[in-house]
């Protein structure tokens, strides 16, 4: 992880196509998430804090595990988005989650939760493990700490000789997160986060949403990760809207994987969970 005492630039953005893409990386994302939430033990009647919250939609899958008995509080720096996850959450009738706008570091929350968590958070933080250490301060003890983070460090190594375009989309994605001073490797530095935060080994899991069907979402998911990362892929010198062409993307990555025959790989995520000994 690097060294820095400032937390790093939000390298996706803060504009309405990155709200929607948040809410496109949950179709993709989700399950995964599902699954991480019920592995670690979240269930009917708990109180929870999800950090990160952005559109809403892991407090929303979080608020449906505990049922109308449980709470969800999610917390997000951005005040806009957050205007948005309140909306869904009334569109979709539930009622147990609440949004706070401000910094989960921050902010003055009570220490009765039974539940942290979070999803591609703890990688925009100058020290997760410092950051993890005083956010589980808020869990009741035997409380659950569930995270998931992305694995930028091992992305490289699926490129191949038959997929150019995959191989220079990885490329620039791994440059403009570091030019963004996140961390690279947050996903298997969680365990070193968990432990340093004070907290049990955790059980831990590592997976890349993978797809080669002609009709897979997820070229067109690659597509709106770049229209969120073309202002600072220009900003830092690493390519201009030409080079990427966000427009026709999808259907360039969609055809390569056909004449390769080889699978289309997004970023790979390491989920984590453990429980509060303290």
């Amino acid at each position: 992880m690097n060294n820095s005492t400032r937390d790093a630039i939000y390298t996706l953005g803060r504009t309405q196509h990155e709200t929607t893409r948040l809410i496109e990386q949950s179709k993709i994302y989700g399950g995964s998430t599902k699954r991480l939430l019920e592995a670690a033990g979240i269930a009917n009647g708990m109180k929870v804090l999800e950090i990160g919250s952005g559109a809403g939609d892991v407090a929303l899958t979080v608020a449906k595990l505990v049922g109308e008995k449980g709470r969800v509080v999610g917390v997000d720096v951005n005040p806009t988005i957050l205007g948005t996850a309140r909306k869904r959450a009334k569109a979709a009738g539930i009622t147990n989650v609440e949004f706070i706008a401000g910094d989960a570091r921050t902010l003055n929350l009570s220490n009765d939760f039974d539940v942290l968590t979070g999803r591609f958070v703890l990688m925009y933080m100058a020290n997760p493990g410092d950051a993890l250490k005083h956010l589980v301060t808020h869990l009741r003890p035997d409380g659950i700490v569930a995270f998931q983070e992305p694995e930028y460090t091992i992305y490289p190594a699926l490129a191949h000789p038959d997929t150019p375009l995959m191989n220079q989309l990885i490329a620039w994605i791994v440059e403009v997160f570091k030019a963004s001073r996140a961390h690279l490797d947050t996903g298997i530095g969680l365990y070193r986060a968990f432990v340093e935060a004070g907290l049990p080994e955790p059980t831990m899991h590592l997976e890349s949403p993978v797809g080669a069907a002609e009709t897979w979402a997820g070229y067109r998911y690659m597509a709106t990760i770049f229209e969120s990362l073309l202002p600072l892929l220009e900003k830092y010198g690493l390519a201009t809207a030409p080079q990427v062409g966000v427009e026709t993307l999808a259907e360039r990555i969609r055809r390569e994987v056909l004449i390769a025959k080889r699978p289309f790989f997004l970023p790979p995520h390491t989920s984590a969970y453990t429980r509060r000994t303290n």
